[in-house]
């Protein structure tokens, strides 16, 4: 067994392996840029290197720094994590070179399976029944027009290195192409250094179940059932669960064996996932094999009892797998939502900053049910633009998939982030969404249930008395303390007076939570009241006087500044383009300017037709959440 491993990347999947190497009394080597010197993963590690500047492509992505660490530090073996250098095939090769031990399998396996390409052409060759699209990388522009022609849109144009989201867009029709090819382009070289890509059709009504195997260097491979990942914006996961509510026993078993078959036909021998789309049919078909740790193998782990991260540290060190296919089995019902950083109410758009307050609820198990935080950051850090957007990962566990939903529901109540916006509220709303707890679920999920995007959950009459008689109970517990007299007082919610009811509530002033009713509202103060939040719902609840509420209720309100004719920057980012010019009529739907944030390029289209009257930015400068991108006549 190796005495010191060397960890090449960063955030909670850093933090994640040190715990685990330190179970196994494993000394850890931590790798940091500049943007990382106090970050999570460089105070756990029992050493930490320096390996360059902020960009990915300047420090993580740098294979010669990544050796360079593991000579100064005597590091034995490097565990890649997820992302960044965990699928390439020139890392393995390098660590090779130098005697080190690569936690994850043999270069071919990650050369015929870890590009997009080859494995899908590695698996018609098996036999495996495979998502139609032209086998191959696209030459140019002229070329992918032709295939994307051939197969029928809606197309997906994905990188071939890819993963996570990064170099893959959705294309509905010919005048999307040319633009979702630079992007893709953009990102996959970015966040892997290979911007080759390919496309496949786009299967319309898909559901994303992946298998998770593992694999020795003695032959032996197994499955560890499924993941449901269907949950998903914008082609990133968001809320997965293990297992499927979909799947019955006949095609877990199929997947499984074809998942085994793929993998045994590369020797496989660490942890990978065999990814398919499976239609409502339950008809599958392979997708692509990621050839490292899953960001979610949280869930895996819950359900089965094994650890991963050790498995693959064992298996790199020549350990034979310690179970067999039959001793495998699912236990209970696991949930992980993605806690991001970003403005749900702003489309999604990321959000950075310090994390003024950074409260998860505790980790624990009782009454049969496990709650499990991953991370990498801490109260007081920085949220940066460098990197990916994710938090935590936030975990449920229990017998059935109800108690684990429900579970998840009140830990993020519980989960209190200040200082950054965050999607807690968004994934709330999921938990208590009908055709979620039912099972019913696509790729298309998020699309269709928030087809206007994310506006907070409706509150129903039952709520906003809840959340009524909440902020009366606590302003009469503030005044009995300050030896104030009892008046008439009302709750006024968004700026409407609502009735409450006497209410009992466990609540000491400053604390951020109060219980009411068996529900958890989250509490942030602001003048004559609170900024409330529960169950994906949130309120502006101000307790006045009732004459004084009467009279602001009929007050005028104060007209929002018209920005109609500015481009502003929807979030903290740098330019990677200005496509217009001074003087320059553009049409609606048009791209306008491309801003880059956490790794992803957002494009900026004309809502209208317009014609730009003065350009403030250009490509390179780092722009601050609204600034003046264009001025429009």
């Amino acid at each position: 067994m190796f005495d010191k491993i060397l960890i090449a990347n960063r955030g909670e999947i850093a933090c994640r392996i040190v715990k685990t190497a330190r179970k196994m009394g494993i000394r850890t080597v931590a790798v940091y840029s500049d943007a990382d010197r106090d970050a999570l993963h460089v105070e756990m590690a029992d050493e930490a290197v320096a390996i360059g500047p902020a960009p990915a492509a300047q420090s993580y992505l740098v294979i010669d720094r990544i050796v360079q660490a593991c000579r100064d530090t005597g590091a034995k073996a490097v565990h890649p994590g997820y992302g960044f250098l965990s699928e390439r095939e020139a890392f393995a090769e390098a660590l090779a070179e130098n005697g080190i031990v690569f936690i994850g399998p043999h270069v071919k396996a990650i050369a015929a399976m870890g590009d997009k390409i080859e494995s899908k052409k590695l698996a018609l060759a098996a036999k495996v029944n495979t998502v139609p699209g032209y086998v191959g990388e696209i030459r140019d522009e002229a070329h992918a027009r032709q295939i994307a022609k051939d197969i029928g849109y809606p197309v997906m144009v994905k990188a071939s290195a890819g993963g996570g989201g990064k170099g893959l867009r959705i294309v509905h029709k010919e005048s999307e192409l040319a633009q979702a090819i630079r992007s893709s382009q953009n990102e996959a070289k970015a966040s892997f250094g290979d911007d080759r890509l390919f496309i496949e059709k786009f299967v319309t009504e898909p559901r994303h179940i992946e298998i998770q195997v593992m694999g020795d260097k003695h032959g032996n491979v197994v499955h560890l059932n499924e993941r449901e990942c269907s949950i998903q914006r914008r082609n990133q996961k968001v809320i997965e669960e293990a297992p499927s509510p979909f799947l019955d026993t006949a095609t877990r078993k199929a997947m499984g064996e074809q998942a085994v078959m793929l993998a045994k036909a590369v020797n496989y021998d660490s942890a990978g996932t065999v990814e398919f789309i499976v239609d409502k049919d339950r008809n599958f078909y392979f997708l692509e094999m990621n050839t490292r740790l899953q960001v979610e193998h949280p869930v895996t782990e819950l359900t089965t009892g094994l650890d991963l991260v050790e498995l693959m540290i064992r298996s790199a060190a020549g350990e034979k797998l310690p179970l067999k296919q039959k001793d495998v089995k699912i236990g209970g019902w696991a949930i992980e939502a993605r806690v991001y950083a970003e403005d749900p109410h702003r489309g999604f758009l990321p959000s950075t900053g310090r994390l003024v307050r950074y409260r998860p609820p505790p980790e624990a198990s009782a009454n049969g049910v496990t709650v499990r935080n991953d991370t990498g950051v801490y109260e007081g850090g920085e949220i940066s633009m460098f990197y990916d957007p994710m938090i935590a990962k936030l975990c449920t566990h229990a017998a059935a998939r109800t108690g684990a939903i429900d579970a998840m529901a009140q830990a993020l109540d519980e989960f209190r982030i200040e200082g950054i916006r965050h999607n807690i509220a968004f994934l709330n709303a999921i938990m208590h969404n009908k055709r979620f707890r039912d099972g019913r679920l696509t790729t298309a999920f998020i699309a269709e249930e928030f087809p206007d995007g994310f506006h907070g959950r409706a509150m129903d009459a039952d709520a906003r008395k809840r959340f009524a008689s909440a902020a009366l109970a606590a302003a009469e517990i503030l005044a009995r303390r300050a030896g104030g007299p009892a008046e008439d007082r009302v709750a006024v919610l968004d700026g409407e007076i609502v009735e409450a009811e006497p209410a009992l509530i466990d609540w000491t002033p400053g604390r951020p939570f109060l219980r009411i009713d068996g529900h958890v509202i989250q509490l942030t103060p602001v003048l004559g009241g609170w900024r409330m939040t529960q169950g994906g719902m949130e309120t502006l609840a101000i307790v006045r006087r009732r004459r004084a509420a009467e009279l602001v209720a009929v007050m005028p309100k104060k007209a929002k500044t018209d920005t109609s004719k500015l481009l502003l920057c929807p979030m903290p980012g740098l330019v990677v383009s200005v496509n217009v010019a001074t003087g320059q009529e553009v049409k609606a739907g048009e791209t306008l300017a491309v801003v880059e944030a956490m790794k992803m390029e957002n494009v900026l289209t004309a809502e209208t037709d317009v014609t730009v009257k003065k350009v403030n930015a250009r490509k390179g400068d780092s722009l601050a959440l609204d600034d003046v991108i264009l001025e429009f006549a």
